[in-house]
């Protein structure tokens, strides 16, 4: 019996050996690229300012094509939305001192420094702009910003609540929002800084209604 195969049939086995490697490799690539379009976005948005970037500043920068980002992303606003939320979520760990006045006033400092220090207050400012025009990047804006901060407030709440520091029949979205409300009123509008007197005061108005 011989052993010879047909150059159809070596041609066919080489093939198959070959094609599942292929997909890893572009894997490889697209994260690549993904990773690239997002520090070029945020590097630039720290440089110009969220008015001073443009799709092709982005893609220079990350060494690819328009085309390439506009595969993942439909405007400027959802690129720099994403590369804005990824570096505020390193920006903002959850603080846990074991007190729950405490931990509120410092996740707000935390989120005070970047947002009045570095160009990360315009960027935040154009996105909400943006999000008023745009239903799905509004959408894309809560679920990948704002349900992050909240999450991390609710989780300090919850810890205050299981320590019995507040109240055990609070409605959480609601003091939520009532910590958030007075931070973006203040930075939209400008007229009352965003400092850690702020934060002092607005956390110690918040205790009196929610302790036990």
């Amino acid at each position: 019996m011989s052993l010879q195969m047909s150059p159809q049939k070596l041609e066919n086995n080489g093939s198959q050996k070959l094609f599942p490697l292929k997909a890893p490799a572009t894997r490889r690539r697209n994260q690549r690229s993904h990773q690239a379009i997002l520090n070029a976005a945020a590097e630039l948005l720290e440089e110009k300012g969220y008015g001073g970037v443009c799709i092709e500043a982005i893609a220079n920068r990350a060494g690819v094509g328009k085309q390439t980002i506009y595969r993942w992303w439909s405007s400027k606003a959802e690129v720099m939305m994403e590369a804005y939320s990824a570096q505020a979520a390193r920006n903002f760990p959850t603080p846990d001192t074991g007190s729950v006045k405490q931990d509120l006033c410092e996740i707000l400092q935390q989120m005070f420094t970047v947002l009045t220090t570095t160009t990360a207050g315009a960027a935040f400012t154009g996105l909400i702009a943006e999000a008023q025009m745009d239903p799905n990047l509004a959408e894309a804006f809560r679920e990948q910003f704002i349900a992050n901060r909240r999450k991390a407030t609710r989780t300090i709440l919850e810890q205050g609540m299981a320590r019995g520091e507040l109240r055990p029949d609070l409605n959480l979205e609601l003091v939520i929002d009532g910590i958030y409300g007075p931070i973006w009123y203040r930075l939209l509008l400008k007229h009352a800084p965003l400092d850690d007197v702020f934060a002092e005061e607005l956390v110690n108005l918040l205790i009196i209604g929610i302790q036990m």
